[in-house]
């Protein structure tokens, strides 16, 4: 059983509901999807867990980002955790019935970002279709 962790983006773009429709009928994957109402020290610890056990922990970036801690856990866990971090930003996406994408400042910073977790030794992936087949080829 290949266990993932989707970290990411929250808001917005729905992704993990992309990945999770992709799985759903697949019984070598298991998707920890770490949202939850309340986000208190429970979930914290829910998650932090589950990131150690984990055989593959996943930042997906997109437009919608509201915050950093995603991009800042997916730093640390690069050099934490190289050998099952997984980053992917999604530069287009379309939600509600407009179009999405990052600024060409953001998306500096982003290839950037995305060069560092990789010369940690982490993976990258450049579109949802991208990592899909890659978790696929885990299971």
């Amino acid at each position: 059983m290949v266990k993932v962790f989707l970290g990411g983006t929250t808001k917005g773009y729905d992704w993990r509901g992309v990945i999770e429709r992709e799985f759903e009928h697949h019984d070598g994957i298991e998707l920890f999807n770490p949202i939850v109402k309340d986000w208190d020290e429970e979930a914290v610890k829910k998650e932090n867990d589950y990131k150690k056990s984990c055989d593959v922990c996943l930042y997906v970036i997109t437009p919608h980002l509201e915050g950093i801690y995603s991009i800042a856990e997916a730093v640390d866990d690069s050099n934490k955790r190289p050998e099952k971090t997984v980053f992917v930003y999604v530069d287009d996406t379309k939600h509600r019935g407009g179009k999405y994408t990052f600024t060409k400042c953001m998306k500096k910073s982003l290839e950037v970002t995305k060069q560092m977790i990789v010369s940690n030794g982490a993976k990258s992936f450049d579109s949802l279709e991208d990592l899909i087949d890659y978790l696929k080829s885990l299971i």
